[in-house]
């Protein structure tokens, strides 16, 4: 084995799951001793009955619930400010993230830094930098989903991109994971095949990139297995049918065990899905939806066993070659283009994606090396949708 049997695991946090139960939102705020929490979503809610609802229920039990809502699908560092500028407004306590990953992320993020007197980068995840920040300054976090993707709501790292580069970051903090997660699946009723696809294909990339991961995390190899399975089975029912609520149910549970998963790392799929967010606002999941193949094509070197024992597990035969196949029909079937082009994306840029991929965090975790080449290589792959021979 070419890797240390050592490593440190952090594990979640209370997880609520189960039709119905943002009913209990209030109770979740008071016992977290919140009297005036600002409640965190993206423009997408803004409107929505469900924000209108939840803060009807917050403020008919007595607690002064105010609402942010100006989070854009890849949130930046002005997102921040502007939430932080609302939590200082309204005198707030605490947070409560509602909605899906840009929402989770800006959520956490206003309650880490609302207190803090140094910039949010200042708390990249690189070694100990998390120590810098005043921790007991960090305002008590509810999460409350309502895609199944990210996964977010059970992690203690959020991505924002710096408005400046065009570079998304990952800023971490243990205490930016929140105290109380509600899974209600009936939050997700709504949401269209298209974008229960992206969400869900978000959270199988994270349970693949993890388990392939070489690192020693049996607890979460062990997490992402059982997450693949779960999204192989149910997604295409979420998508096929919005109001199977036992389906949405199991995707939740599954997006968060990716997120809790992928604290083992992740890969080269989220190195090329982050610059394409962050300079042309392609919708993540859906990003790493169409880029998945290439990089497993060209990580098989690497990650052949480790593909072999989940096609093991999800029922596929053939081995590697099983499980492309299998994947390639999984995508089309849920309506995922197979390539980058189909995005409006074109070859242009294919120097400078690759060198923000080449920099970004998950590439150290990435079972194969990788240069600036073969960055700029899968780029073109993915935009042409010609696989790479491994």
């Amino acid at each position: 084995m070419a890797y240390p049997l050592e490593g440190i695991w952090t594990y979640p946090t209370e997880i609520r799951a189960g039709a119905g139960r943002v009913a209990e939102l209030p109770v979740a705020c008071r016992a977290l001793g919140l009297t005036r929490p600002l409640l965190v979503s993206d423009r997408g809610l803004a409107d929505h009955p469900m924000i209108r609802e939840a803060l009807g229920a917050l403020r008919a039990a007595g607690l002064e619930a105010g609402l942010f809502a100006d989070v854009q699908g890849n949130p930046t560092d002005r997102n921040l400010a502007d939430g932080i500028k609302a939590y200082h407004a309204g005198a707030h306590d605490g947070v409560v993230a509602f909605g899906g990953g840009s929402a989770m992320d800006v959520g956490k993020l206003v309650a880490l830094m609302q207190g803090q007197s140094i910039p949010v980068w200042d708390l990249e995840d690189i070694g100990d930098w998390w120590t810098r920040a005043d921790a007991d300054a960090i305002a008590p976090i509810v999460a409350v989903p309502t895609t199944a993707g990210t996964g977010s709501e059970v992690g203690r790292a959020a991505v924002l991109t710096n408005s400046q580069d065009l570079v998304k970051k990952i800023i971490f903090h243990p205490r930016m994971l929140p105290s109380i997660v509600i899974g209600d699946p009936e939050l997700a009723l709504g949401l269209p095949p298209a974008l229960t696809a992206a969400t869900g294909m978000d959270a199988f990339t994270h349970s693949f990139e993890t388990y392939c991961v070489e690192r020693f995390h049996p607890m979460a190899d062990a997490i992402a297995l059982e997450s693949l399975r779960l999204i192989s089975e149910t997604l295409p029912v979420a998508c096929r049918d919005g109001a199977d609520v036992e389906a949405r149910m199991r995707m939740f549970a599954a997006a968060m065990m990716g997120g809790v998963a992928f604290q083992k790392g992740l890969g080269a799929v989220h190195s090329l899905a982050h610059p394409l967010g962050a300079l042309y606002d392609v919708q993540h999941g859906l990003a790493n939806a169409v880029i998945l193949p290439y990089v497993v094509a060209f990580n098989r070197p690497a990650i052949e066993a480790k593909v072999e024992v989940i096609a093991h597990h999800l029922r596929i035969k053939g081995g590697f070659a099983g499980f492309m196949d299998w994947l390639l029909r999984f995508r089309e079937g849920l309506g995922i283009p197979h390539r980058l082009a189909d995005l409006g994306l074109d070859g242009r840029d294919a120097d400078a994606i690759a060198a923000k991929a080449l920099d970004d965090p998950s590439t150290a975790s990435n079972p194969r090396p990788l240069t600036h080449e073969d960055f700029r290589d899968l780029y073109l792959a993915a935009l042409s949708g010609e696989l790479p021979a491994g």
